[in-house]
């Protein structure tokens, strides 16, 4: 089977939260390569190395330190090379308004996060054929 891995990048200040992804990603049926970063700042640095693989798709939290989710959005897309990167809004976040300004800054999805390990599981599956 040499078909390509789906290349998730996941940006999230919660370890406990990252942990679950980890193990929720792992438990899929696909093959997958999971990239973790921290924080908005390290976000927008991993993807501005041209040596860094583009992710096929980005889980990005929106209440992070140092640069939030919302900010990371816009700033890529300001960018050409970022901006065609599906985004799923993963947060606890139920402001609709935050939500409304996301979609029409380019999000694809907006996904709470769950509290069940089973959930978790299908909301990235179901998220991943974006």
């Amino acid at each position: 089977m040499s078909e390509k891995p789906i290349n998730v990048l996941l940006a999230d200040d919660d370890t406990d939260d990252c942990y679950f992804f980890n193990k929720a990603v792992a438990a899929l049926p696909l093959r997958t390569q999971l990239t973790v970063v921290n924080d908005g700042e390290q976000l927008m640095t991993y993807l501005a190395a041209e040596t860094n693989p583009m992710p096929d798709v980005l889980f990005l939290d929106i209440n992070m330190p140092r640069k939030n989710g919302v900010e990371c959005v816009h700033e890529m897309q300001k960018d050409a090379r970022l901006k065609t990167i599906p985004v799923v809004m993963f947060s606890t976040s139920k402001n609709e308004e935050i939500m409304k300004s996301l979609f029409k800054a380019g999000v694809h999805i907006y996904i709470r996060k769950p509290g069940d390990f089973s959930q978790l599981k299908e909301v990235i599956a179901n998220a991943l054929p974006i």
